[in-house]
């Protein structure tokens, strides 16, 4: 820390995000949030649907594919998210999505970071992309979320990051409160591929912050898997429990 960081957090001390109590000068694992607002950052654990990681309330079950995997499975290869999106989390997202404090990237990228090396194997080729808002939104918000989100698990990772060639085509409604059929029509046809040719062998990794239904990275998917994609696997900082 620098000698006029440190002039700032006298005038104006560190708050965590969430809970607003004062950080302190103790160390932190985060410099947004206080330890207890992170411990009660809900893990999703098993058992879950390896291939949408939507959790299951079972406590004794294995992991086994849910029922809309069964049904029918999507065009990504594993959809993974290290917390419920309930609570702490949700409030950090919203803070970040529509209140606009893009500096939180730094903490939660690094939390999103931590769990993608853990789950995906140890490889140096992915290629990230996230999921892109339509210029219009992106107009209106000034910023892509989950690009900077993506923009973390780079520096931290070393992964390559492609943020121009995935295009969102079709401004569509906000997907918040839509149901699932509704979400995956809205959604259709939203998305395409600059030089598409380039693509085939790749595996990629989808960024974005919070899954839902996945049908948003599903379409993403669909459209690289066009494209002769090897794999595809979806990478959310958080995801509800239900459908």
């Amino acid at each position: 820390m620098n000698i006029f960081s440190k002039f700032i957090d006298i005038i104006y001390p560190p708050r965590c995000h969430i809970c607003r109590r004062f950080l302190g000068d103790g160390e932190h694992e985060s410099p947004h949030f206080c330890d207890d607002c992170l411990k009660q950052f809900e893990a999703i654990k098993p058992p879950l649907c390896p291939l949408c990681g939507r959790p299951f309330e079972s406590l004794t079950e294995e992991n086994h594919l849910c029922e809309l995997c069964i049904r029918k499975r999507p065009f990504y290869d594993g959809l993974g998210s290290p917390f419920l999106y309930e609570g702490g989390i949700m409030e950090a997202v919203h803070q970040l999505k529509y209140g606009g404090k893009t500096h939180l990237a730094g903490s939660l990228g690094t939390l999103l970071a931590s769990f993608a090396m853990g789950w995906l194997e140890k490889i140096d080729d992915y290629l990230m992309m996230p999921v892109p808002l339509h210029r219009k939104r992106l107009r209106e918000r000034g910023f892509n979320q989950s690009l900077l989100l993506a923009k973390v698990v780079r520096r931290l990772s070393g992964w390559e990051l492609d943020y121009l060639s995935l295009r969102r085509i079709r401004y569509t409604r906000p997907q918040t409160g839509l149901n699932s059929d509704e979400r995956s029509k809205n959604v259709r046809q939203a998305f395409d591929l600059a030089r598409p040719g380039e693509f085939n062998g790749k595996i990629v990794v989808l960024v974005d912050d919070v899954a839902t239904t996945g049908n948003t990275m599903n379409e993403c998917a669909r459209v690289l898997k066009e494209a002769r994609c090897d794999k595809v696997f979806c990478l959310t900082l958080a995801r509800t429990a239900g459908y």
